[in-house]
């Protein structure tokens, strides 16, 4: 790549675009992946029970029933960026969430208030699972239309986003297991990351305030009833594109769960799985955009039919190593190969998903389709994860459930392109 066509990549006008999209999505992504890795504190704090094992699937059932919410918030705030303008959703997401995260940052735990303590963590995930519902399908919009001659480029900063924000949430979780006793870390430690996220928070609503309005979606004629319009008339798009994400989405919320998964399957330190995890997250945020510049050139289903297969075919493998000899060195080896792949593959899924949906229904599809796959296949990877490992006593049990998503995705992007108007993406 020429200087020129980096300077013309990283253009004043597309940084403020990039930094307006980006930003909310980061900080939006930094509060759930602190709910993740964490998991195993708030499970103590605010579902204590006997059973250990009970407690951490409360906490990591909250976890998923926040997703549930999210194809609502699809629905309501997809169809809203359809009609008002992806500026003025993304405004409503972002606030949203910064109220979600200061409930969460303030909440007393359950030893002061009881069972309201886990009711209202419950309902901060449904405000958040809400507000993030709305945020994929609009902020991806609002990107490329800005620059759709760059789509591919431009769309991967979703995920590059999501990468610098499983970086800052890694480097809170290695910073405040490492240096805080596991007594301050309860008592306090583990609500710092909430109120950073707070600061972050006013910084991306200022920088939405002052971007304008996609030119493509002001030369576009809107749709009265989008949703309508995407159940009725492109409800066959609509499940390809949930399809597509299956694998994207079971990876991402597998490597989330790895801190968890360290300290009890692996018997590691908890810094151990948030030392991986930000390396994994390193590769993510700058890989991403790499592969979206790379996707504007060869096409969007050929990187990915790649990395689906080798997701596929390294799944179990990865697994059988990682508990064959539980090191540090190790699970950053098999972190960082999964971040890889999941860099390749979901690095481009926004650019094809953008390509599946017209603009006037742009928001509204790919917001669905995501918030469908992602509750389903998703949110809900790491309670399956920890209840495939307690049903069946493998450990290897997780890496079932990676392959067969991947193969699900592989099938799915073979189909799309049987279609017409999509064989050359």
């Amino acid at each position: 790549m020429t200087i020129a066509a980096t300077q013309e990549m990283f253009s004043r006008p597309s940084l403020r675009i990039i930094t307006a999209a980006s930003i909310g999505n980061a900080f939006e992504w930094f509060d759930l992946l602190i709910y993740g890795y964490f998991a195993v504190t708030i499970s103590r704090l605010f579902f204590p029970t006997t059973d250990q094992t009970m407690s951490l699937l409360l906490a990591l059932g909250t976890f998923g029933a926040s997703y549930l919410v999210r194809p609502l918030g699809a629905i309501v705030l997809g169809a809203y960026a359809d009609r008002a303008g992806r500026k003025a959703s993304l405004m409503v997401s972002i606030v949203l969430m910064m109220v979600g995260t200061l409930l969460m940052a303030i909440m007393p735990t359950y030893e002061s208030i009881g069972v309201v303590a886990p009711i209202a963590v419950l309902l901060a995930r449904l405000m958040q699972g809400f507000s993030v519902g709305g945020e994929f399908g609009s902020a991806t919009s609002f990107l490329v239309e800005h620059g759709p001659d760059r789509r591919g480029f431009l769309a991967s900063f979703q995920w590059a986003g999501q990468g610098l924000a499983a970086m800052l949430a890694s480097l809170f979780g290695v910073g405040l297991t490492t240096l805080l006793s596991p007594d301050d870390l309860n008592a306090w430690g583990w609500r710092l990351p909430y109120f950073f996220g707070l600061l972050i928070g006013p910084i991306g609503f200022y920088i939405r305030q002052h971007v304008d309005e996609t030119p493509e979606f002001l030369a576009a004629e809107t749709s009265p009833a989008p949703l309508r319009e995407v159940l009725a008339h492109q409800s066959g798009r609509l499940l390809l594109s949930i399809g597509i994400i299956i694998v994207s989405t079971s990876l991402n919320y597998l490597i989330l769960y790895m801190p968890t998964y360290a300290i009890r399957e692996l018997s590691l330190p908890a810094s151990s799985g948030f030392t991986a995890t930000l390396l994994g997250a390193t590769i993510l945020t700058f890989g991403s955009p790499l592969m979206g510049h790379w996707s504007d050139t060869v096409g969007c289903t050929r990187i990915m039919l790649a990395a689906a297969a080798l997701i596929a075919i390294s799944g179990y493998p990865a697994f059988v190593v990682l508990t064959t000899v539980p090191s540090l060195l190790t699970l950053i080896a098999i972190v960082c190969w999964l971040s890889l792949l999941k860099t390749a593959y979901s690095g481009v899924l926004p650019s094809l998903m953008a390509q599946i949906f017209p603009t006037r229904t742009r928001s509204t599809g790919m917001a669905l389709s995501y918030n469908i796959a992602v509750p389903i296949f998703g949110g809900f990877a790491p309670f399956i994860s920890t209840s495939l490992i307690e049903l069946t006593g493998n450990n290897l049990a997780p890496s079932f459930y990676l392959t067969l998503t991947a193969l699900a995705s592989l099938t799915v992007l073979l189909l799309l392109r049987r279609v017409d108007d999509l064989k050359g993406v």
